[in-house]
């Protein structure tokens, strides 16, 4: 039997995700990406690792969109923390 992982929204992304401009894709996050982050929050074709001071994050790319998570190991959860278009993702 596989572990199964359980998805919370923080705050921030709920109050962003809610926005007219990401209706859609608030649609395709929860039919595509988080029944795979629900699977294996750890790795995948389009979940990476962050890297440095954010090596406690990973991140998920949908299209243009980058869907970064933290994921506690011990309560079996993925924390999705926020969502950016990939241009304004590190500035």
């Amino acid at each position: 039997m596989s572990i199964k992982f359980k998805i919370a929204e923080t705050e921030s992304f709920t109050k962003k995700i809610y926005k007219s401009e990401y209706k859609n894709l608030y649609k395709k996050i929860k039919e595509y990406a988080y029944p795979l982050l629900k699977r294996n929050p750890f790795f995948g074709p389009n979940i990476k690792i962050l890297k440095g001071n954010y090596s406690d994050f990973y991140r998920f790319r949908i299209g243009d969109y980058w869907l970064f998570c933290t994921v506690n190991k011990q309560e079996i959860i993925v924390f999705i923390i926020d969502i950016m278009h990939i241009k304004n993702a590190y500035k």
